[in-house]
This record gives structure tokens, C-alpha cells and sequence, in this order.
């Protein structure tokens, strides 16, 4: 049976933000986690990225005359996203296993501590990854060696300890939520 990459990382963010201090503000039953194909297995590139479903002021739509701007509505099992974390695949996977971790760390950091479906902002040029992106980075990876040391469930994080081809190898192939179309569009 093909692996669900999707519902086995929805499990694994669950687990960081009921054990992240950082992460607790973040309700996974809003969260749709999916992924996407890179076009190159390399390690160079786009780990994963966060669309948040909600402009900056909160809303779904955005009035800038002459035009109305609408985010587009995720609705899995019933409920309403408010974000979609999109991983590249198989890049992702290509990662180190340490590095596999504080990426998902990275990515749900970005997530409003408001929790509105907006992304968290910091001060200054760079407002989502505080002034430097390397130190953003290392406060990632302090919070991913954290949760390694103190989750009550490594078997949830045990499949990224494996590259793609062995996961895809070992299943028969890898499903998930598709991650498409989730920029904003013009209606008006």
C-alpha cells in the first residue's frame, strides 16, 4: 500500500506542536499538509513553503481598487484550512534527517501566534524571517533538537529517517494531498 506522506506529517506536526512550547498555538485540524514535485532531486532548492489562507488584515478577500483579491478556501473533512505546508518532493527527503526536522519546524514557526491564517511577522527588512534568515535558521534548529530530546513519540518522525526512494520503494509509491493553485486570484 502506497505510503500517505499527508496524513503521516499531519501526525508528526501534531506531536511538535502539542510538545513545542514555540508550536502550541497551532491547531493541525486547520492545517492541510501536502506536497508537490520538484523538478530536481537535488538538495538545492525549495525544501517547502507555507500558504497562509488569509491576507495580512485576516480576511479572505482583499479590496485594492479597482480590483477584489480572494484567497482561495481549502475545506478538508468538513473544516476550513487556514494554511496548507506544502513540501517538495523528493527534495525534501534528500535531507539529512536533522535538517528534514528543523524544516518542519521552519515551516510552522512562520504561522501566526494568532492563529488567523496569517503568517507571523518580525520587525525590520526580512519581516518572516527575522533580520537574518541563518539566524531564523538556528533558532529552528534549537527548537527541532528540543523536540527530538523530549517527544513521548519518535515513531511518528521515524519515516523521514529514510530517503525518498526508500520510502517510495518500501510502500509501492507515495500519496498525499496535492498542493495546487493557492495563490491568490483577481475576481473583480
Amino acid at each position: 500500500m502506497p505510503f500517505n506522506f499527508s496524513d503521516s506529517m499531519r501526525a508528526l506536526m501534531g506531536d511538535m506542536a502539542a510538545t513545542c512550547l514555540e508550536l502550541r498555538h497551532i491547531d493541525m485540524a486547520r492545517v492541510a499538509v501536502g506536497f508537490s514535485q520538484a523538478r530536481l532531486a537535488s538538495a538545492h532548492g525549495v525544501y517547502a513553503t507555507i500558504h497562509p489562507l488569509r491576507f495580512p488584515n485576516g480576511d479572505r478577500l482583499l479590496k485594492r481598487p479597482p480590483a477584489t483579491f480572494a484567497m482561495p478556501r481549502v475545506v478538508l473533512g468538513g473544516q476550513e484550512m487556514l494554511y496548507v505546508i506544502e513540501f517538495r518532493l523528493p527534495r525534501f527527503l534528500c535531507l539529512p534527517f536533522d535538517e528534514k526536522i528543523a524544516t518542519v519546524v521552519h515551516e510552522m514557526y512562520h504561522i501566526s501566534p494568532r492563529f488567523d491564517g496569517t503568517l507571523r511577522r518580525f520587525a525590520g527588512a526580512k519581516p518572516h524571517h527575522t533580520g537574518r534568515k541563518s539566524r531564523y535558521d538556528a533558532a529552528m534548529s534549537v527548537i527541532a533538537g528540543r523536540y527530538l530530546r523530549t517527544t513521548q513519540r519518535p515513531e511518528l518522525h521515524a519515516f523521514l529517517r529514510q530517503s525518498f526512494e526508500e520510502l517510495a520503494g518500501a510502500h509501492g509509491g507515495i500519496v498525499g494531498l496535492r498542493a495546487r493553485g493557492l495563490r491568490p486570484r483577481r475576481i473583480q
